[in-house]
């Protein structure tokens, strides 16, 4: 039996093994209820890019998860931020974070921010099938392109389609009322504290209007994921740093 080489897809392997994962509803069923995920943003600034994620899922009118991870680091200088069916969705940023590493080893280098991007659009394209089905997942993707020396930022649709933003973006529930505050105070040249405070500020507005986005808990502190993506790599802002934003958004905001 002939083994394939191991080529630089980590999909592509294990789909010449037969071990691909496949997802399919029985003509004529429902899809299961499932929690989804909600409001996640991103935007460039001077240096870098601010990627950021409220903590609610939903499952139907209810409240599924107060604690829900959205956003990720996929390598040392890229990230990605998921909203829709929250297990399918979680199941494909591993998937993504196992290619990038996969392929780094093969080739001996990072693969492109480009190609990156390219790489979590097929991936989404690949959930076509469930798509149809109501089980939709729609990602943000950025990270800083060391070739170029600045911070790039792609969004999606349910069918795969990928679109560079040359500002910010933002998917999921509350994403129109996200998008809507940062159109008011975005400027390019924000350092990464101004990035911090607006992506923050964009969470706790779209929350106002949005039941599916979960606004700061201040009271059980639960504050937004934020991510950092600079020249120096990826960095997760802890509690400490998220709070007093929090704090202060929630009391602008109402």
């Amino acid at each position: 039996m002939d083994v394939p080489s191991p080529g630089s897809s980590f999909t592509d392997l294990l789909d010449s093994l037969g071990a691909k994962p496949v997802l399919n509803i029985p003509p004529g069923e429902k899809p299961p209820s499932a929690p989804e995920g909600t409001t996640v943003l991103a935007l460039r600034y001077s240096g870098g890019v601010v990627m950021a994620g409220d903590r609610r899922a939903t499952e139907g009118h209810l409240v599924a998860h107060r604690r829900i991870r959205k956003v990720f680091p996929a390598d040392r200088y890229s990230a990605v931020a998921i909203a829709g069916t929250a297990g399918l969705a979680i199941e494909m940023v591993r998937l993504f974070q196992v290619e990038l590493e996969h392929y780094e080893k093969i080739e001996g280098v990072r693969l492109s921010l480009e190609g990156q991007a390219s790489y979590l659009a097929r991936l989404v394209r690949g959930q076509l099938p469930m798509a149809f089905q109501g089980l939709v997942v729609v990602p943000l993707f950025a990270g800083y392109d060391e070739r170029e020396a600045r911070g790039r930022l792609y969004s999606y649709d349910a069918v795969g389609g990928r679109y560079e933003e040359i500002d910010f973006g933002s998917t999921g529930s509350g994403s129109r009322l996200a998008k809507a505050y940062l159109r008011t105070v975005y400027r390019e040249e924000m350092t990464d504290d101004e990035a911090f405070d607006a992506a923050v500020k964009a969470l706790v507005a779209a929350s106002q209007e949005d039941t599916a986005t979960g606004g700061p808990d201040l009271r059980r502190g639960i504050y937004p994921t934020v991510l950092r993506i600079s020249a120096a790599g990826v960095e997760e802002l802890p509690d400490a740093v998220v709070a007093p934003l929090a704090e202060e958004a929630v009391d602008q905001i109402r």
